[in-house]
């Protein structure tokens, strides 16, 4: 099943909850939400079903995002239940760390494959500074128990921002080497609760990779096929790390992602103004063909190219405003799974 730019439906981001407990700066920097209605939050016998219907239609990548993922209670039961659904190759989930140490362990008997976590920083004082917390060594402690109790991979994802914390590329570089990890640098993106983005804030691809470089010497593309948000590249010494280049190089032509919120709505591209109801047809007893249907018509149609289009944008500035995104919750990137 292909959208209007040939682009296959692979790979879907399921979100558990909407609530976070961290406040990062380029997510949700604001101390008061409007929050999705509890009564509206899918259970997770409806988020299994709803999966089920989308593997049925060819995604074979499921992640399991927030908000925080790991405030749902009992998350790993619906990590058991997705992990019986065959068609899925690949189940991942990604946490801000906080409470990995506590829960790694089940997750993985429960059959999580991947884990990414959240590490904009390795300065305590700077996580309390952006994200007002000050439990970095939670974050840390998740990160090492995760590897130990057998997680295939660990992903680290640091958002770059200018003036906070590019000067730690070349530390996060080391850090992911000694805890066994891959760092992702990605770039600052005017989306959702990011509320204080500014283009003179983005460091780009090209300075990432040249700063590295510096360091290291020369830097090797991988050049991997697929529609893999991140370019992934290595040192001389094999060391690889990746960066999302969604600001300066967006890779929408070959994007196969799509979004379920918490309370059953579809997006189908991260900048997506509106998202299809999927939570209504499914509480009024619709069959899971009228779903595959109405999946199916909304990829069909798709035309989505939400980064390419704000690149375009002159003067570009934030995406939402603070009011408009307290206007539709659902706007908010801890809503919709980042």
């Amino acid at each position: 099943m292909l959208d209007r730019l040939g682009r296959p439906l692979g790979s879907l981001r399921v979100s558990v909850t909407d609530r976070c407990n961290l406040r990062c700066r380029y997510c949700m920097p604001e101390d008061d939400y409007v929050w999705l209605p509890r009564r509206s939050i899918l259970s997770f016998e409806e988020t299994e079903r709803l999966v089920r219907v989308f593997t049925a239609l060819g995604v074979t990548k499921v992640r399991l995002t927030g908000g925080e993922p790991l405030l749902r209670h009992d998350l790993p039961e619906l990590v058991r239940q997705l992990a019986g659904n065959d068609a899925i190759a690949d189940l991942a989930l990604t946490t801000n760390g906080l409470l990995l140490a506590r829960h790694a362990a089940a997750l993985r008997d429960a059959g999580l494959d991947r884990i990414t976590v959240s590490l904009d920083t390795l300065q305590p004082e700077r996580m309390l500074q952006f994200a007002k917390s000050a439990r970095h060594a939670d974050v840390v402690e998740g990160i090492a128990v995760a590897r130990a109790v057998g997680f295939r991979r660990v992903k680290l994802n640091t958002v770059v921002i200018r003036g906070y914390n590019d000067d730690e590329l070349v530390d996060l570089v080391e850090f992911a080497r000694g805890h066994d990890a891959e760092v992702r640098f990605i770039e600052y993106m005017d989306v959702g609760g990011a509320t204080l983005w500014s283009m003179d804030q983005v460091v780009s691809q090209r300075e990432i990779l040249d700063r590295l470089a510096r360091r290291y010497g020369a830097v090797e593309p991988l050049g991997e096929p697929g529609p893999a948000p991140a370019e992934r590249f290595r040192l001389p010494d094999g060391t690889t790390f990746g960066v999302i280049a969604s600001t300066t190089a967006p890779f929408c032509r070959t994007c196969d992602r799509s979004r379920l919120t918490a309370d059953g709505t579809w997006f189908l591209c991260l900048y997506a103004a509106d998202g299809v109801d999927l939570r209504e047809p499914l509480r009024m007893g619709a069959p899971d063909e009228e779903l595959m249907a109405i999946v199916r018509r909304g990829w069909e149609a798709r035309t989505d190219r939400g980064a390419e289009e704000r690149r375009a944008v002159p003067e570009r500035t934030v995406l939402y405003g603070l009011d408009g995104l307290r206007a539709d919750p659902r706007r908010e990137m801890h809503t919709r799974g980042g």
